[in-house]
């Protein structure tokens, strides 16, 4: 944590507030003073980033009472109790009940001091931990919505971990549809600045004008987007679509940051998805600046597998939040799944996926006519690319048993009964795609 730590001091005596505030001012603290509890609880919540020391007589609300409230807050925010000579018993029931230790009246300054320290040093430790945690947490959150476990998606997550550690400033490009927003949250969530703002700003959304000012301002209802960014990532997606003098403008912002950059800035081209390059519509200077490190989104059809496992994890989604079972696919309707071009990508998927429960709930209709629906011309069950139908049988005898696991939720008796399987064969099955049973439980 780079920001200084403040403690609170809640006294009613407002020289016994100026004494210690004083002297911990001297020895390299930041001090805030309260005259009574009920003005300190108006500032001090969760996370809060300091420590407090506090009388124990007081009138209105008590130290321990104050201190039963902070405890509530934040069990692990350090409290130091200040006390008179006849109350040591009480400062003694206090410690018991979270603060971290107590001093007698009059205060030995260098004692003081001593505290200080060392409650400051465990409040910044607890408060590291507790982003630390944060971070990581969401990271995982966005990483596990990265599915799949084809070649191009191991080699992307890879790429996201590596880069989302780097300090230069990033390109994605891809197709439409093919998750370049969540890519650039994901390398923001798992680097060093996941604790700090991600904030996207569509360069296509808004006219020049519009642009300039929410970008680099002024703005009448708050901060523009590179300063709310500050120290943390600016997302620009349809980079390409910024005018000539405004990526001028951001140029000279990159320009003037510096290396390492204080602000990373995480540019997302849609113009591969057009037939056109980014480089074709950003001002080179700039474009190299942007494509420092560069991550190209792989389309869904080069995925392979990958194409069942998002279609059943999105079937299950929708048929339960439409109360209803999900569609059952046929190995027909696999290799259609597997063989259509998906122009719009995950994208389009997702929304032939919400169909495909949609009619299933009707009892009519098929997985074929929603691809025909989209303007996907799939032949029926021939290969294409020159695939061999064998990966289309196996990605499909995957798809199947996956989806019976999870059904049973791991139960291999009912799997093999579903699926007329003796045990050795399922078995020897799992083994071969990488199932395991553990994971169903």
């Amino acid at each position: 944590m780079s920001r200084k730590l403040k403690i609170a001091i809640v006294d009613d005596e407002p020289d016994m507030r100026e004494s210690i505030s004083q002297w911990l001012v001297l020895s390299g603290f930041e001090t805030e003073t309260y005259a009574s509890a009920e003005d300190a609880l108006k500032v001090i919540g969760p996370d809060w980033p300091g420590v407090v020391v506090s009388d124990i007589r007081m009138p209105g609300m008590d130290g321990m009472a104050f201190l039963k409230r902070l405890m509530g807050l934040d069990s692990s925010l350090p409290v130091i109790m200040i006390t008179g000579h006849g109350d040591v018993p009480m400062a003694v029931e206090a410690m018991r009940i979270g603060a971290m230790d107590f001093m007698e009246k009059p205060f030995n300054p260098d004692r003081m001091t001593q505290l200080a320290k060392k409650a400051t040093q465990m409040r910044r430790m607890t408060l590291d931990n507790r982003a630390l945690r944060r971070d990581l947490s969401e990271g995982q959150q966005v990483m596990s919505k990265l599915i799949g476990t084809s070649p191009v998606v191991e080699r992307l997550r890879e790429d996201i971990l590596d880069l989302g550690q780097a300090d230069g400033h990033v390109m994605i490009d891809g197709e439409t549809g093919t998750g370049k927003t969540l890519v650039a949250h994901a390398l923001h969530a798992v680097g060093p600045r996941a604790s700090k703002k991600f904030v996207p700003i569509s360069c296509a959304a808004y006219d020049d004008e519009t642009l300039a000012a929410r970008l680099f301002g002024p703005l009448d209802d708050g901060l523009p987007a590179v300063e709310e960014a500050r120290g943390g990532t600016l997302c620009l997606e349809d980079v390409e679509a910024m005018s000539e003098p405004l990526q001028a403008r951001l140029l000279a912002f990159i320009s003037d940051q510096g290396t390492p950059a204080e602000t990373r800035i995480i540019a997302i081209s849609n113009a591969r998805g057009e037939g056109r390059r980014a480089e074709d519509s950003l001002r080179p200077d700039l474009f190299y600046r942007l494509s420092a490190l560069k991550i190209t989104l792989p389309p869904l059809r080069a995925r392979g597998e990958d194409i069942l496992v998002l279609f059943t994890r999105m079937t299950e989604q929708f048929s339960e939040e439409y109360g209803c079972e999900p569609p059952q696919v046929s190995a027909q309707e696999a290799a259609q799944l597997l063989q259509a071009p998906w122009p719009g990508n995950i994208r389009q998927l997702i929304n032939v996926a919400e169909r495909a429960v949609l009619q299933n709930r009707r009892g009519s209709g098929s997985i074929a006519s929603l691809l025909m629906a989209d303007g996907d011309e799939t032949p029926e069950a021939t290969t294409t690319e020159g695939k061999p139908l064998k990966e289309y049988v196996e990605s499909f005898e995957k798809m199947l048993i996956d989806n019976t696991m999870r059904r049973h939720k791991g139960s291999i008796a009912a799997v093999m009964e579903e699926l007329c399987l003796p045990r050795r064969t399922l078995n020897e099955k799992m083994a071969k795609y990488g199932l395991q049973r553990g994971d169903y439980l």
